[in-house]
C-alpha cells in the first residue's frame, strides 16, 4: 500500500519563509524611515530641551491615549468580542503602517487583516472600519461644531466658486445614474451590510457607547497633545483655539493624501498658528513637538510590533 508524501511539512516551510521575510522588510524599513528622518528627531528634541517637561509628559500620555481611543472604538464596531491585548498591539502597529502608506491605506489594511484574523469575513471587516470611520468623520465634526461656538471668529466660511458648485452637483448626478445602474446591485449588498452591522452594534447599548466614545475621546486626544505641546513652548494662544485650529487644519490635510498627512498637516497646522497670531518659531515648534510625539518616537517601536504580528501570524 503506497501512502502519499506529506505536504504540510513543505507548506508550514514556505509560511515560515514569508513571514520571515515580511518581518526582515518591515525591520529593514523600520531602519531606513529611522535613519533618513533622524535630523529631523534631533532637531525636534533640540527644540524641546527648554519646553516645559511637565506639559511634554502631559502630550505623551496623550499621544499613548489615541491608540488607546482606536482601540476602543474598532471594540465598538463589531458586536463580537475582540482580544483586548492584540486589539490594542493592532492599534499601535496600524498608527505606524499609517504614516507609511499615504491616506490610511497602511491603518485600514492592518485593521482589516486583524478584524479578519479574528474570525470575521472580509465584507463585515470592511464593514466595520467603515463603521469606525464615519464615526471618526462624525465625532470631528462635532467637536469642530461645539470648539467654533467657544471660540467664534476663528472659522470662516469660505467663498465657494459657481463652477465648484456646478462640479459638485454634476459628480452627485453622475453618481446617482451609476447606482441606479450597473453598480446598485453591488453597492446595494455593501450597504445593506453596512446598515445591518450599524443596527446590530447600535442594538448593544455599550457597543455603541465604546464606537461613539472611543471616536470622540480619539480626536480629543490628538487635541489634548497639540494644546500640550503648545502650552510647553509657551505659545500665546489659548487651549480651545488651538484645539480647533488643528482639527480644522488636519481636516484641511485630509483632502491630500499623504502618509499620515505628512508635510500637508504640518504647513496647514503651522499656517492655521501663523495667521492666529504664534510667532513662526513658535508654530514650527508646536508642529514638530506634536509630530515627535504621535509619529517619531512610536514609528520604530510600531514597525516592530507590526512585524512580531505579522510573525506571529496575527495580521
Amino acid at each position: 500500500m503506497t501512502t502519499s508524501p506529506p505536504v504540510a511539512a513543505p507548506v508550514a516551510r514556505r509560511r515560515a519563509w514569508w513571514h520571515t521575510g515580511a518581518l526582515l522588510a518591515v525591520l529593514l524599513c523600520a531602519a531606513y524611515l529611522g535613519g533618513r528622518h533622524w535630523p529631523v528627531v534631533a532637531s525636534g528634541v533640540d527644540r524641546l530641551a527648554v519646553a516645559d517637561q511637565g506639559w511634554l509628559l502631559v502630550g505623551a500620555a496623550a499621544a499613548v491615549a489615541t491608540w488607546c481611543c482606536a482601540a476602543l472604538a474598532q471594540q465598538g464596531a463589531v458586536a463580537e468580542r475582540l482580544p483586548g491585548g492584540r486589539l490594542l498591539a493592532a492599534q499601535f502597529a496600524a498608527s505606524a503602517a499609517n504614516h507609511v502608506l499615504p491616506a490610511g491605506l497602511g491603518a485600514g489594511a492592518v485593521n482589516l487583516r486583524f478584524l479578519m484574523r479574528c474570525g470575521l469575513p472580509a465584507c463585515r471587516s470592511a464593514s466595520a472600519l467603515a463603521v469606525k470611520a464615519a464615526a471618526g468623520v462624525l465625532a470631528r465634526a462635532v467637536l469642530i461644531a461645539v470648539l467654533a461656538v467657544v471660540c467664534p471668529g476663528v472659522l470662516r466660511v469660505p467663498h465657494v466658486p459657481v463652477t465648484a458648485v456646478a462640479g459638485g452637483l454634476a459628480a452627485v448626478m453622475a453618481l446617482t445614474v451609476l447606482l441606479r445602474g450597473p453598480l446598485r446591485s453591488r453597492c446595494g449588498r455593501v450597504f445593506g451590510t453596512v446598515l445591518a452591522d450599524v443596527r446590530a452594534v447600535h442594538s448593544r447599548p455599550h457597543r455603541a457607547a465604546a464606537l461613539w466614545g472611543g471616536s470622540l475621546a480619539f480626536a480629543a486626544a490628538h487635541c489634548l497633545v497639540v494644546v500640550a505641546v503648545a502650552q510647553a513652548v509657551r505659545l500665546p494662544i489659548e487651549a480651545p483655539r488651538v484645539a480647533l485650529l488643528y482639527l480644522a487644519a488636519s481636516s484641511a490635510a485630509a483632502l491630500l493624501p499623504t502618509p499620515g498627512g505628512l508635510g500637508s498637516l504640518d504647513a496647514a497646522l503651522a499656517f492655521a498658528l501663523t495667521t492666529a497670531g504664534a510667532p513662526g518659531s513658535g508654530a514650527a515648534s508646536t508642529v514638530l513637538g506634536y509630530r515627535l510625539l504621535t509619529v517619531w518616537l512610536p514609528l520604530v517601536p510600531g514597525l516592530l510590533v507590526l512585524g512580531v504580528l505579522i510573525r506571529r501570524r496575527a495580521l
